[in-house]
């Protein structure tokens, strides 16, 4: 296995094209009603199914529809812990990263115990001060969350431009590929 280096000396972890893939084939048959959704980065992998919808009648409301697939989520959540740690394990020695899972039911989706990694950035005075702004009105309790909520709100709204440089980055990954090795 060869050992990959970013800037700075950190360690990548090892080449994750094939997790998808090997994840779903790692997920006992019948959890979820489809194919389950992963989402790989350099520090985490990310496993969304969706769980069947209970059944309610048809007088049930917004909030009995909410309450009900909280509830069906939780019992997914305590059925199957023993199993996904062990499922978990295998992926994070595979791939060399944390693993969090994700439930859909209905239009209702929780993610359980995430990581939430620390990002060191250099901001000019322009920038502290809308940091400082969303603070002072009450959006964000300090820089870091006022930081992580501006993060948020580019991405809902760039959706379709990261999808596109993502593409090309793939793209250039495969034209690497296609040329010599490195000296």
């Amino acid at each position: 296995m060869r050992i990959r280096t970013a800037p700075l000396g950190r360690v990548e972890p090892p080449n994750a094209d094939d997790a998808a893939a090997w994840v779903t084939g790692a997920i006992p048959d019948g959890w979820f009603t489809e194919r389950p959704e992963i989402v790989i980065d350099r520090d985490e992998i990310i496993i969304w199914g969706r769980v069947a919808e209970p059944e309610l009648g048809a007088d049930a409301t917004e909030a009995d529809r909410a309450a009900a697939h909280g509830g069906r989520i939780n019992q997914f959540r305590e059925d199957t812990r023993d199993a996904r740690i062990r499922v978990a394990r295998q992926i994070e020695h595979r791939y060399q990263r944390k693993v969090a899972w994700g439930i859909r039911c209905g239009d209702t989706n929780e993610l359980f115990t995430h990581l939430s990694a620390p990002v060191m950035t250099r901001l000019r005075q322009p920038e502290r001060q809308i940091l400082d702004t969303l603070v002072d009105a009450g959006v964000a309790r300090s820089r870091s969350e006022a930081l992580a909520w501006c993060v948020k709100l580019v991405g809902q709204h760039t959706d379709q431009w990261l999808s596109d440089l993502r593409q090309a980055m793939t793209k250039v990954d495969e034209l690497r590929k296609q040329g010599p090795e490195s000296v």
